[in-house]
């Protein structure tokens, strides 16, 4: 498939951000389930399409399914772009590496109810931010695993939600 023939698959997003340049930073798209009932616990879930966030994924989608929040909110972050590769690419690349959440959550048993947000920005502080301004009662976020020298190295996304973030954070393995 060529790029070109690429964006006639994603659909159109529901609601986009610019910053003040008028650069695109964030996209979100409602999921297929647009219940009338998006009040409630929602989980944040951090999408970055690994095996570890396909398992937060399907542990926030049990969460809900047993009454333990009303909706999901996933989130994928890409690195900061320039005005005209974030107008092109932002949409594209974050709906691309979401694929197998949206499939999970589209082929499970239950209805969950469900946003996509992808936001550019740093990791860690844009998946916090993002679950305070959605009033989110927690964030699920897969671990990678790293050994603790491993994570001073390397960063970890997941150390740093921990420590910033002022409500539950379920780390997922």
């Amino acid at each position: 498939m060529s790029n070109a023939a690429m964006p006639a698959l994603i659909p159109a997003p529901d609601l986009e951000r610019r910053d003040s340049l008028g650069r695109l930073i964030s996209l979100t798209w409602k999921g297929e389930c647009n219940c009338a009932n998006t009040g409630g616990e929602r989980w944040l879930v951090a999408v970055d399409g690994s095996a570890c966030s396909s398992r937060a994924v399907a542990v926030g989608a049990h969460l809900v399914a047993m009454g333990q929040g009303s909706m999901l909110d996933l989130v994928n972050v890409q690195p900061w772009l320039s005005k005209e590769a974030a107008e092109t690419e932002l949409g594209r690349y974050g709906w691309a590496v979401t694929a197998m959440a949206r499939r999970a959550l589209a082929e499970s048993a239950t209805l969950i109810t469900w946003r996509l947000h992808v936001v550019m920005g740093d990791d860690a502080i844009a998946i916090v931010g993002l679950a305070e301004t959605l009033g989110c009662f927690g964030i699920c976020i897969g671990s990678h695993g790293l050994t603790a020298a491993e994570a001073v190295l390397l960063g970890s996304v997941t150390c740093k939600v921990l420590r910033l973030a002022q409500m539950p954070v379920l780390i997922v393995r």
